[in-house]
C-alpha cells in the first residue's frame, strides 16, 4: 500500500502542477492541495505518512530563506525612515497592537470555553508520563534575547536576537550615513541589493506551496485520525471556534473601522498566508510569505512590513498566548472539578498578556504560555497533558490566527503611518503572488 500511497500521491501533485499552468488561483490551487492531502492520508493511513517528505522539504525551503530575509529586510526598513522617531511611533503602535489582541484573544477564548464546556465527561487520568515544561526565569529570557554571538545565533535559527542585531546595525548606518553618507553607501547598496535577491528566492518558494501543503497534509492526516479527535472533540471545537470568532470580530473590527478597509477583501488577499501558516504549524515558515502577502497584495509600504512582519513571528502570539491557554485553563478546571471567579478571570487574561511578552523567543510558546496561565491560576499542571495528544491539530489555528494577527496590525500601523496604499488596494484585481515574480 506504500507503494500504491506514493503513486496516487505523484499523480495528484501532477493534477496540481496541471492546475497551475492552467492559471488557475492561487488559494484555489492551495484549498485543493490541502484536500488531497487529507484524502490521501485519511485512506492509506500509516502507509502514506512517508509523502509527508514532500512537505518537510517545503518547510526546509522556507527556512532556509528566512534567517537572511529578516536580517536583510529590518536594516533595509530602518534605514529607509528618514526619522529616526518614526522607528519609536511603529515599534509602540506594533507591540501595543499585539498586546491588546492577544489579551482579547484570551476573553474570547475564555468566553467560548464557558460556553462549550470542553471538560465536562471528560474523565480525570493521570498521565505519570508527563513532565511539565519548566518556565525560564526572565533573566535567562533576557539574556537569550541579546545577540552574544550573531553567526551562532543564525546557525540555531534565533530569530529575536537576530532581529536586535539587525537593529543595531541599521541605527548605526543611520547615525554614521548622517556623518559620513560616502562610508555607508556601498553598504546599503548591498543590503538593498541583497533584500531583493531574497525576496526574489522567496518568490521562487512560494511557487511550490500547494505542493508543499499537499505533502503537509498527507502526513497530518495519515498520522491524526478520528479516533484520536473524538475524545477531546470539544476542545479542538472551542480553539477552532474561538480562532475563527477572534479572526471575523477582533481582526475584522481593526480591519472595518480603524484600518477602514473591506474585511472580505483582505482575507481573501491574505489567503497564502492563511494557508501556509495553516499547514506549516511554524509563524517562521510562515513569514517569507506573510511579507510578500502584506507587501504586494496589502499594498503595505516595504519599510512597514520588513520591520513588523518579522516582530510579530516573533512575539505575537493571539493564537498561542491568548485564545489557547485560556480554553486549556477553563478545560483543566472542569476536569479537576475546580471553581474559577471573576478573579480568576481577570488572572487569566492578564498572565496571558505577561506571558506573551516573556516568552518572546522562547521554543514551544503555547506550552510555555499555556504553563504560566494555569501556574498563576493555582491550576494543576498534570492536567495538561490531557490535551497535548491532538496539540498538532490545534496548533494549525492557533498559529493561522497568528500569522494572520501579523497582516492585520500591518496594514493597520501603515494605515496611522500614511504607508499603506489605500487605491490600489480597493481598486486592484487580487494578484497572484507568483505573478508578481515574473
Amino acid at each position: 500500500m506504500a507503494v500504491v500511497s506514493w503513486i496516487v500521491s505523484a499523480l495528484l501533485l501532477f493534477v496540481l502542477y496541471f492546475l497551475a499552468v492552467k492559471k488557475v488561483g492561487f488559494g484555489t490551487r492551495v484549498f485543493v492541495a490541502m484536500a488531497l492531502g487529507i484524502g490521501v492520508g485519511a485512506y492509506f493511513g500509516a502507509d502514506a505518512a512517508k509523502v509527508g517528505l514532500v512537505g518537510s522539504v517545503y518547510v526546509s525551503l522556507i527556512k532556509m530563506v528566512v534567517i537572511p530575509l529578516v536580517v536583510g529586510a529590518i536594516i533595509t526598513a530602518i534605514t529607509a525612515l528618514s526619522d529616526p522617531g518614526q522607528l519609536k511611533k511603529i515599534g509602540i503602535k506594533t507591540v501595543s497592537l499585539f498586546l491588546i489582541t492577544t489579551g482579547i484573544a484570551a476573553v474570547i477564548g475564555l468566553l467560548v470555553a464557558l460556553a462549550l464546556d470542553p471538560g465536562a465527561g471528560i474523565p480525570l487520568t493521570q498521565d505519570e508520563s508527563f513532565k511539565p515544561r519548566e518556565v525560564p526565569a526572565f533573566d535567562k529570557v533576557l539574556l537569550d534575547l541579546v545577540p552574544s554571538n550573531p553567526i551562532n545565533e543564525m546557525a540555531n535559527g534565533k530569530i529575536v536576537p537576530l532581529i536586535i542585531f539587525a537593529i543595531f546595525i541599521a541605527v548605526a548606518i543611520t547615525i554614521e550615513g548622517q556623518r559620513h553618507p560616502e562610508r555607508v553607501k556601498p553598504f546599503k547598496s548591498f543590503i538593498d541589493s541583497f533584500t531583493q535577491i531574497m525576496f526574489r528566492v522567496t518568490k521562487l518558494v512560494i511557487k511550490l506551496t500547494p505542493y508543499g501543503v499537499f505533502g503537509l497534509m498527507t502526513a497530518m492526516a495519515s498520522k491524526y485520525g478520528l479516533s484520536a479527535l473524538l475524545p477531546l472533540g470539544k476542545v479542538v471545537l472551542a480553539v477552532y471556534l474561538a480562532c475563527l470568532l477572534h479572526m471575523v470580530i477582533t481582526y475584522g473590527g481593526l480591519l472595518a473601522f480603524v484600518a477602514k478597509v473591506n474585511p472580505l477583501r483582505f482575507f481573501k488577499k491574505a489567503i497564502p498566508t492563511i494557508s501556509v501558516a495553516f499547514t506549516t504549524r511554524s509563524s517562521y515558515a510562515t513569514l517569507p510569505v506573510n511579507l510578500e502577502v502584506i507587501t504586494k497584495r496589502m499594498k503595505v509600504s516595504d519599510k512597514i512590513a520588513s520591520f513588523v512582519a518579522p516582530l510579530g513571528a516573533t512575539i505575537n502570539m493571539n493564537g498561542c498566548g491568548g485564545l489557547y491557554p485560556a480554553i486549556v485553563a477553563v478545560f483543566v478546571a472542569r476536569v479537576y472539578g475546580i471553581d474559577l471567579g471573576f478573579t480568576d478571570y481577570l488572572i487569566l487574561v492578564g498572565s496571558a498578556i505577561i506571558a506573551s511578552i516573556g516568552t518572546a523567543g522562547v521554543p514551544g510558546p503555547a506550552t510555555i504560555s499555556t504553563t504560566v496561565v494555569l501556574t498563576a491560576m493555582g491550576l494543576p499542571l498534570e492536567g495538561f497533558a490531557l490535551v497535548l495528544g491532538i496539540d498538532a491539530v490545534i496548533d494549525m489555528a492557533r498559529t493561522a490566527v497568528n500569522a494572520t494577527g501579523t497582516t492585520v496590525s500591518a496594514l493597520v500601523v501603515a494605515n496611522s503611518e500614511g504607508e499603506f496604499d489605500r487605491d490600489a488596494f480597493n481598486n486592484e484585481a487580487d494578484e497572484e503572488l507568483e505573478a508578481s515574480a515574473a
